[in-house]
């Protein structure tokens, strides 16, 4: 739509390289050009596209502009013409996008969190061969005498060739681990935010770095419970009048970031007795999958006011929820 002269002009571009030339073509035009799109998958060469030709994209929340629908009917011209209506009404639900390095970045983080799923895997089928041979001994089956044990095993021939196999693997995928730890280890080093996350108890490098590329900019958030909300760390609700139904939470936030702080809250209660009280206690009432929940919650939002502070654990420690209130000498000027 020309917002100018107000005409509108309709075309369906159903290929790639049909909509590639449509738009190389505005931009040679010079003209002024804004694109909105719902938010989706399998759109990034879309969007390395606009970027390339320097043209404006909003990319919008679907759920909510689905929520702006009215007829009951759905096709791809009248999200066309919604999503059109929205943005001149100045009410298009413009989202977050991070920037190329922050994906990348997430690679990295993906990429050594299914390989080290892979290793697993390999090392429980290898615990499975020594035990169905009488051999437990858990993680000593990784050293080098517990090693000798596994291979000195006489196996049908099969098998022996699934162990062989097995171990080689597991060989080849060890250093490749490393290698990505050590690059994660270097990532963390560039990021002030990711060294000041890794100071608080049971917070690895791994963790901060990935709370800091999920997250953004800590100024999306006006609270600790958004936090825990986008990371999908609340219950679902549906409530009505005097009574309240919770269910279990809503998973709606990045996976790979709520399975880390899982593992890293975790840690911090074998590492902070106040937060081993805390778990022990909601154990006791509610269960230990929903303590470990609430513990990487917790955890979330710490990281989270730590992250927009600009605090280490130190300083979290020194001054947090106590900070300004009579008797505390340690007040935030």
């Amino acid at each position: 739509m020309d917002s100018e002269t107000g005409e509108l002009q309709e075309r369906r571009l159903q290929h790639r390289e049909e909509a590639e030339k449509f738009y190389r073509d505005l931009a040679a035009q010079g003209v002024k050009v804004r694109v909105g799109m719902e938010a989706s998958g399998h759109a990034r060469w879309f969007e390395r596209l606009l970027a390339e030709l320097q043209l404006e994209l909003w990319i919008g929340d679907a759920a909510e502009i689905s929520s702006k629908r009215v007829r009951k009917q759905k096709t791809d011209r009248q999200d066309a013409h919604l999503i059109l209506k929205l943005m001149l009404k100045d009410d298009f639900p413009q989202i977050w996008v991070p920037s190329g390095e922050n994906r990348d970045l997430r690679q990295l983080l993906w990429h050594r969190h299914r390989m080290v799923q892979a290793r697993t895997r390999m090392m429980n089928q290898l615990q499975a061969v020594a035990l169905n041979e009488g051999l437990r001994c858990k993680k000593k089956l990784w050293r080098e005498a517990g090693r000798e044990q596994l291979e000195s095993f006489r196996l049908a021939p099969w098998a022996s060739q699934r162990r062989h196999d097995l171990l080689e693997l597991l060989d080849r995928m060890n250093p490749t681990i490393a290698k990505l730890t050590q690059a994660i280890d270097l990532e963390v080093e560039k990021c002030p935010e990711a060294r000041r996350l890794k100071t608080h108890p049971g917070v690895g490098p791994l963790t901060a770095l990935a709370f800091v590329l999920i997250i953004g900019r800590a100024d999306r958030f006006q609270c600790g419970k958004q936090v825990a909300c986008y990371l999908g760390l609340v219950p679902l609700e549906k409530s009505s009048g005097n009574q309240r139904r919770l269910g279990h939470i809503t998973k709606q936030g990045n996976s790979l970031l709520r399975f880390l702080l899982v593992e890293a809250a975790q840690v911090t209660v074998r590492s902070l007795p106040e937060w081993r009280s805390k778990y022990v206690h909601l154990t006791m009432r509610r269960g230990r999958k929903i303590a470990k929940v609430a513990m990487a919650r917790r955890l979330a939002v710490r990281m989270y006011w730590m992250m927009r502070k600009g605090w280490d654990y130190g300083q979290l420690t020194k001054f947090g929820s106590h900070a300004g209130k009579p008797g505390s000498g340690d007040g935030v000027k």
